[in-house]
């Protein structure tokens, strides 16, 4: 049986579908499991996930060059790879977009698994599905991922199983840099200022009065990592404060760097649920998104949050948070 999975981004959603595709493994062992994911993410995808092929795309760099010759082959490659994944098998849309749902059909699937119209987040996408699968509600994305997961192994007459939830250490570089490494050594607290939306970033001055706090009252060191576009933010930060920021890290440098932290502070960003994933403690920020729903999985009382105030980031004090993390500390 050919299964083809679409969850193309980002870090954060990949993370949380990794459990459901390790229940689609142990549902079915035979099945030839394919994921289509964002190019950044396959590595992370092929080094942890119990699947048989990784088919990358790069959705947003065609998008802006649409009429060059790159991309039509790029796009043209894809289809066949897609098509030669699926082989008129089973697609399971988990992104519930018209970009995934078009890739499933393209695909050339027989059966075209996604979330029904209540829980699909674009409606016309449920153009491109044959066989929606209800979804509970209330539910963390991890379990909405695993609900749809089992919605597909059922209708396929299968027991569904729910497996162990993968080892992110399995990515982590077995090699940092030097610096990294050493800066790593006193096992810091960990701060990651960065967002993928600017309402769910905290303030930079407040993660400064964080490192300060947490300097003087713990006497234990902070770095800030962080991610492209955000080594200004990280030095602005360290210039103000006790914490030393990072050096430059790929994924894989970050995910071992996660998993040294003694706690790891951010907001709801993929970073904060890669932490959270590898057992690493964190404390997550929570603002504009429902803790309830994307908190960190595993950790979900570990959060500080004004969920649904508007303008709630700001609203988060510092002494609040210095709270949770020096319980985490001690």
């Amino acid at each position: 049986m050919n299964i083809l999975l679409l969850r193309l981004s980002a870090l954060g959603d990949v993370i949380h579908t990794l459990p459901a595709v390790s229940d689609l493994r142990a549902s079915i062992p035979e099945a030839r499991i394919a994921w289509v994911v964002e190019a950044a993410y396959a590595g992370l995808v092929q080094a942890v996930a119990p699947v048989d092929r990784v088919v990358p795309v790069r959705m947003m760099r065609w998008r802006k060059e649409l009429l060059a010759r790159e991309t039509r082959e790029a796009v043209a490659a894809l289809r066949r790879s897609l098509r030669d994944a699926a082989l008129d098998g089973v697609s399971i849309d988990g992104q519930g977009l018209l970009k995934s749902g078009a890739l499933a059909r393209l695909s050339g699937a027989r059966l075209r698994f996604g979330f029904d119209r209540e829980a699909i987040r674009e409606k016309a996408a449920l153009a491109f599905i044959n066989r929606p699968v209800a979804i509970p509600r209330g539910l963390h994305v991890v379990e909405i991922n695993r609900a749809l997961v089992r919605g597909v192994i059922a209708a396929l007459g299968r027991t569904p199983l729910e497996a162990t939830e993968p080892d992110l250490l399995r990515f982590a570089a077995a090699e940092p840099s030097p610096e990294l490494r050493a800066l790593m050594a006193g096992r810091p607290v960990a701060l990651l200022p960065g967002a993928g939306r600017a309402d769910k970033q905290w303030n930079f001055d407040r993660f400064q009065g964080l490192a300060r706090h947490i300097a003087n009252e713990y006497r234990a060191p902070v770095t800030v990592l962080w991610g492209p576009g955000e080594d200004e933010l990280a030095r602005a930060i360290a210039a103000g404060s006790p914490a030393v920021a990072a050096p430059r890290t790929d994924l894989g440098a970050l995910t071992w760097a996660l998993s040294q932290a003694r706690v790891v502070v951010a907001g709801d960003t993929g970073p904060l649920h890669l932490a959270a994933a590898l057992g690493t403690p964190v404390v997550g920020l929570y603002g504009p998104t429902d803790p309830a729903r994307n908190g960190p999985w595993g950790q979900l009382d570990r959060v500080v949050s004004r969920f649904p105030a508007p303008g709630v980031m700001e609203s988060i004090p510092v002494g609040e948070v210095a709270e949770r993390v020096g319980d985490l500390l001690e």
